[in-house]
């Protein structure tokens, strides 16, 4: 192993391959679902009578392919966890922060399982996708502080009103995130083919999809607020550019949001909305790292963009 040494800059782009990594997988699940191949391999782990590859069928390979993009990314973290002990200098929040990961791989594997043996059964569906926020939490987590000096102490780069402001930005945006997961449950893509039976909760999806957009308005009015808070403070430039950022990619996902709910939500638009999700999930953790900086012999560092 000590033959093999990772800069601190190689390492973060190993990192920045399991996010995207991680990211690409929420969006072909999301795929399976709407392409109604959530039982296309109808066993676990096996795809169907025994068989690992699935036959020639176009909902049983669409399954069978997600589950061979699941093996690439777990190829990915475990690199980001050997990564993480032939880096030099070796960083015990980095390594942690790594097994972290596979935690939450092996767990997205074991209830992926479980999806399938229990027929897309709702509830199980929403912590699959809930689950797979925390990896991206973990993962976005992982690839900012793999770009920070190896040495100095975290100080935060803004004022208390704005810690306070992107503390109530990551509520938000987690309770707009999982009342999205209620809407998914309860509306017309089940995940299977015509003729299959999938439980949906027992909610009328125009009334959730209301609240659920209202989750969406409070988000967008924090988002707002802490961008006038952080220009009147005079917070650092790239803070600010972050916040620009999240909220271009919010308004983006507010109208694609609409667009589904008025035109009978159609699949394409559901996948665009999930991708969104996933940047926009990503954008906010980006501006609350951006909050603190990592501070040397007293001087505060340059934060990176």
């Amino acid at each position: 192993m000590e033959r093999f040494r990772l800069t601190p800059r190689a390492y973060q782009r190993v990192t920045l391959a399991a996010l995207v990594a991680l990211a690409f997988i929420v969006v072909t699940g999301a795929a399976v679902r709407l392409t109604a191949s959530g039982l296309g391999c109808p066993n676990w782990p096996t795809c169907d009578d025994g068989r690992i590859v699935a036959p020639l069928e176009y909902h049983a390979m669409v399954e069978f392919v997600n589950r061979v993009v699941t093996g690439l990314v777990s190829v990915a973290v475990m690199l980001a966890v050997l990564g993480s002990l032939v880096r030099r200098p070796r960083r015990r929040d980095l390594t942690w922060l790594s097994l972290g990961l596979v935690a939450g791989v092996i767990g997205q594997i074991v209830l992926g399982g479980l999806v399938v043996l229990f027929h897309l059964y709702p509830p199980l569906v929403m912590g699959h996708f809930v689950l797979s926020m925390l990896l991206l939490l973990d993962a976005t987590v992982l690839h900012h502080r793999a770009g920070l000096p190896d040495a100095g102490i975290d100080r935060p780069a803004v004022g208390s009103e704005q810690l306070v402001l992107g503390r109530l930005l990551v509520a938000t945006a987690s309770v707009a995130i999982l009342l999205g997961t209620v809407v998914t449950g309860s509306g017309p893509h089940a995940g299977s083919r015509d003729g299959e039976l999938v439980e949906r909760l027992p909610f009328d999806v125009g009334d959730v999809a209301r609240i659920h957009s209202l989750s969406v308005l409070l988000f967008v009015g924090v988002t707002l607020f802490l961008a006038r808070s952080l220009h009147v403070a005079g917070a650092p430039a790239p803070l600010q550019q972050r916040v620009r950022v999240l909220l271009g990619v919010l308004l983006l996902q507010a109208g694609v949001g609409y667009a589904q709910y008025f035109t009978g939500v159609p699949a394409l638009l559901v996948g665009v909305h999930v991708l969104g999700a996933v940047a926009v999930w990503i954008a906010t953790l980006r501006v609350v790292l951006g909050m603190r900086v990592r501070a040397a012999t007293g001087r505060v560092l340059a934060m990176s963009a």
